[in-house]
């Protein structure tokens, strides 16, 4: 495991009322997924810390200035994902240095940003508001905007008990919501489950993909949700090293993590810096591998060498994997 940046007392307990009752919120896992790695039965869901971590997620009280929310980078309608720009658009316009991934399926995570600096979901949420060019606050300010709301400190009251806010019932709040955002209605799940069939250009693309692809974007979280060297050549003005960063290991360098191929379409554009617009560009990248970078190692992914009918095909079946239903559902509006 990659080392945690953050200080270990963010996942404290998030102390609710004793005797407190909330109304259970149950996780269930969709049909041919494996386990989640994380554990519900130590750290149950509930209806009302939920929708607190819903309205924190929509609020742009997280951010300095209260221009930015989370949602700010990752729109429901993109896969909470953020396509207006290649790289994430914070505060007072500053840019970060990587695509804003799409966030979904995070049960099944264990690490989490695009160097797996992070290993528990209770502190994910730190790394954007602490960090200076996305929210640019501090979790003890944040507080002091929380208590001086009567709407917020009822939620609080809903959620724990009381109107106690602390760092581990915000974040905790935030985790609960994130853990809820599952994406599991593609095409693709539908003909899994029987009751939808693919295209004959679908179900080839789909054995080209089985070919190809699925040892880094394995069925059916579409990813393996390891570190591998995605061979891109380095951006000379980002200079982006990937999990060395975190590790300082030699053979880390240009390792990011493996994104979700789910709902593909929505959540361009590509790769860790958003430097492929299209699902097209990607493909021809790998096709032919010119231009990779020189430390590039992995011999799993070798060149595709498809013809221009197989890429067509490839993409159709790569679109069955979008999940409509999920980026209108109301369930997770601001509302």
């Amino acid at each position: 495991m990659f080392p945690v940046k953050f200080l270990s007392l963010l996942a404290l307990p998030f102390l609710m009322v004793e005797d407190f009752n909330t109304t259970p919120l149950y996780f269930n896992v969709p049909i041919g997924f494996p386990e989640t790695k994380y554990n519900f039965k130590e750290n149950p869901l509930s209806a009302e810390v939920y929708n607190l971590g819903k309205k924190l997620f929509h609020d742009p009280i997280l951010s300095r200035n209260n221009t930015i929310s989370c949602t700010s980078c990752h729109t429901q309608e993109m896969s909470f994902a953020h396509v207006d720009h290649n790289l994430s658009h914070g505060i007072e316009d500053k840019f970060g240095k990587r695509n804003a991934p799409a966030l979904i399926n995070l049960a099944w995570m264990d690490q989490f940003m695009w160097d797996g600096r992070i290993n528990d979901i209770h502190v994910l949420s730190v790394s954007p508001i602490n960090d200076s060019v996305e929210m640019d606050e501090s979790l003890d300010n944040i507080k002091k905007k929380l208590k001086a709301s009567d709407y917020y400190l009822s939620l609080f009251r809903e959620a724990y008990g009381d109107e106690q806010i602390t760092n581990a019932r915000i974040l905790r709040s935030l985790s609960q919501y994130l853990l809820m955002l599952v994406s599991a209605n593609s095409k693709y799940d539908r003909v899994q489950r029987g009751t939808e069939q693919f295209t004959e250009d679908e179900q080839k693309g789909y054995e080209i993909f089985k070919a190809n692809c699925s040892s880094c974007h394995t069925e059916p979280l579409f990813t393996t949700n390891r570190f591998e060297n995605n061979g891109l050549p380095v951006d000379k003005n980002l200079k982006d090293y990937g999990v060395y960063q975190v590790t300082q290991k030699k053979e880390d360098r240009f390792k990011f993590k493996i994104p979700t191929l789910r709902n593909i379409s929505y959540t361009y554009p590509y790769m860790h810096d958003g430097r492929f617009e299209s699902l097209q560009e990607v493909i021809e990248f790998y096709n032919t591998q010119k231009n990779k970078n020189a430390s590039f190692q992995n011999k799993a992914l070798k060149s595709l060498n498809l013809q221009k009918e197989d890429i067509s095909r490839l993409i159709q079946f790569l679109n069955t994997l979008n999940d409509k239903e999920f980026t209108r559902n109301e369930f997770f509006g601001s509302r």
